[in-house]
């Protein structure tokens, strides 16, 4: 009788490459302020946001995740028969199926991969990679790609003012591949089931296919509660993720956490206690909130800046709806594996 499968075979994972895709098309606070009521001066001060990217409507989720995943396909030098399999975290998919990644599949020309969606909201980048790492350490996958993507502006109300300035498009992608050490840390995933009201939808598809008289499905935000969650939930998780990856918050060279708010952002900096030559990304300014496209669009940026550089120890968190979490230390793309 057999007692025991076949494992896979064990091997280290790390990041090869990052690429990005940005909308043409950017948006200032001003224009933002055509359709609330607000100012700019209020929009930057509340949120540390100065402009943003809104896609067009040629600038489909499929069409940002294929141009970021090619990217990031030719940063890390790996050709498209190499790619087993690819995985999409967005959480403003109003496709349910086929699911996203097989589109991507389709418009990347991956002959050999395997494709699926991850939805956990603004922390789906951190869960897709995670589960991306773990294909590859068991030998599920040789090279994974993980893209976050997003058009926030599909399910944000441009006239509620209590969102409308925050949220915004793009795309982001890394390769996960095999290395001659461990690049990604263990993932770190929390939840409160408790505070899902903090961020929804206002109604559901369903109800609304049942009754056309309701508003459209859109996302709602309970900001002053998401904020005070993600600053006594996320720091804990950060300082387990380097915990469980062996490494300090003195070793950490990046800190680029999902670009919610710059308000928020320096808060969590500033309690974790970071050295004072890390650097903290503040890509929010210019992209505004894009949910699971940020991180990767953060980390390119750090990396195009030289900012940071290849092998630097970054610490990855994502948070957003349910309220979820999930985080991560990586060591950032580049030559050395």
């Amino acid at each position: 009788m057999i007692e025991s499968l076949r494992a896979g075979r064990r091997q280290h994972s790390s990041l090869h490459g990052v690429g990005v895709y940005r909308p043409t098309r950017a948006v200032s606070n001003d224009e933002v302020c055509r359709t609330i009521d607000s100012t700019p001066d209020w929009i930057e001060a509340r949120s540390g946001i100065v402009t943003r990217r809104f896609a067009g409507s040629e600038e489909t989720l499929t069409a940002m995740a294929v141009a970021a995943g090619g990217k990031a396909l030719a940063d890390a030098g790996v050709p498209a028969d190499r790619i087993d399999c690819v995985v999409v975290a967005s959480m403003s998919n109003l496709v349910q199926t086929p699911p996203l990644a097989i589109t991507v599949v389709d418009g990347l020309g991956l002959p050999n991969a395997a494709g699926f969606d991850v939805s956990a909201a603004c922390a789906g980048f951190c869960h897709a990679l995670a589960t991306a790492s773990d294909m590859v350490c068991t030998g599920q996958a040789e090279h994974v790609l993980v893209i976050g993507v997003e058009r926030m502006t599909d399910i944000v109300d441009p006239a509620d003012r209590s969102i409308a300035f925050l949220f915004a498009d793009g795309a982001g992608a890394v390769v996960v591949g095999p290395g001659d050490r461990q690049g990604i840390g263990p993932a770190i995933r929390a939840a409160d089931a408790e505070s899902l009201a903090a961020l929804r939808m206002n109604t559901s598809w369903g109800d609304f296919r049942a009754d056309p008289a309701l508003d459209p499905p859109m996302m709602k935000m309970d900001g002053k509660r998401v904020f005070r969650w993600a600053v006594e939930n996320v720091v804990p998780a950060c300082r387990r993720a380097l915990d469980a990856a062996g490494v300090t918050a003195a070793d950490v060279r990046a800190f680029i956490p999902h670009q919610a708010n710059l308000r928020m952002i320096e808060v969590l900096a500033d309690r974790l206690g970071l050295a004072e030559n890390a650097v903290v990304a503040r890509d929010v300014r210019d992209s505004g909130n894009t949910s699971s496209a940020s991180i990767p669009l953060a980390m390119h940026r750090l990396l195009a800046q030289g900012d940071v550089g290849p092998g630097d120890i970054a610490l990855l968190v994502g948070f957003g709806a349910g309220l979820n979490l999930a985080a991560q230390a990586v060591l950032l793309p580049g030559q050395r594996r």
